[in-house]
């Protein structure tokens, strides 16, 4: 890893390849954190996944921080995984299941378990992995160009246990069967119609829209605001599975075995 900047800020880099993750943390209190693959619309590959999580875990230790902006470069946000890996792992239960539980429910579970507010700048393709990541996100904001969606079925996967929790929690019943069950595309306006959205803005605004959003953050109670987020999630706890074992152990089971099992479609005909 490359590691470059001074009393400005930083700059991480996940690795010399073309994917990476920038992490710039400046002296206003906002780090920005740019999801970077140029050619491949910023699809995250095992690599980045490992990046958002190590670069978060790092961001929740950060005392001065306020705020943190996720965005995509090159006017995208995410347009997925990076499919040009997959053949590494995807036709393999134990590597399957590594995959999706470590490496993207790592990454993933970084940015929930993050107690700095975290604003979303989405434009352009928000699909997949792009999702996932905007679903972890306390405030998003799209421009009208934005576009969402998550049509894994189209490679004959289905999406993973916790990342399909995660989208249904956070973009609805509706929207996510019409996403994996149709491959639906939804632009902003749907979107914002549906409640995942908070803001839709024009193209041109976004960035500015996005930034005046974080400094609205910052000009409040850091403290308070970490409070709240800790808040939120532990009230979220107390209605996810595992909270709910003593009450329904047949419940639990059975989504324990789900998970378990998930994978073993790894060396199907599909």
């Amino acid at each position: 890893q490359a590691l470059v900047g001074g009393g400005e800020g930083f700059r991480r880099q996940a690795g010399l390849m073309s994917a990476r993750i920038v992490f710039e943390e400046g002296d206003d209190g906002v780090a920005s954190v740019a999801l970077s693959h140029p050619g491949k619309f910023n699809a995250m590959s095992r690599a980045m996944w490992r990046e958002l999580r190590a670069g978060f875990e790092r961001l929740q230790r950060s005392i001065s921080l306020r705020c943190i902006l996720i965005k995509g470069e090159s006017g995208h946000f995410c347009a997925g995984g990076d499919i040009s890996e997959y053949a590494g792992f995807r036709f393999q239960e134990e590597s399957l299941r590594a995959f999706h539980e470590d490496d993207v429910w790592g990454g993933l579970q970084s940015m929930l378990d993050c107690d700095v507010p975290i604003v979303a700048q989405i434009e352009g393709n928000c699909m997949g992995a792009g999702i996932e990541i905007a679903s972890c996100c306390d405030i998003r904001i799209a421009s009208t160009a934005a576009r969402f969606g998550a049509p894994i079925a189209r490679l004959g996967f289905p999406m993973a246990p916790r990342e399909t929790e995660l989208v249904l929690r956070e973009a609805g019943a509706l929207t996510v069967r019409e996403m994996l069950l149709e491959a639906a595309v939804l632009d902003a306006a749907q979107m914002l119609s549906r409640g995942f959205l908070n803001r839709v803005v024009d193209v041109e605004q976004c960035a500015s829209e996005t930034l005046a959003t974080a400094q609205r953050v910052v000009a409040l109670a850091p403290a308070a605001a970490r409070m709240n987020k800790q808040y939120i999630r532990a009230f979220h706890a107390q209605n996810t599975p595992s909270a709910l074992a003593e009450c329904a152990p047949v419940a639990i089971n059975s989504i324990a075995a789900m998970t378990w099992q998930a994978y073993r479609y790894a060396d199907s005909p599909e």
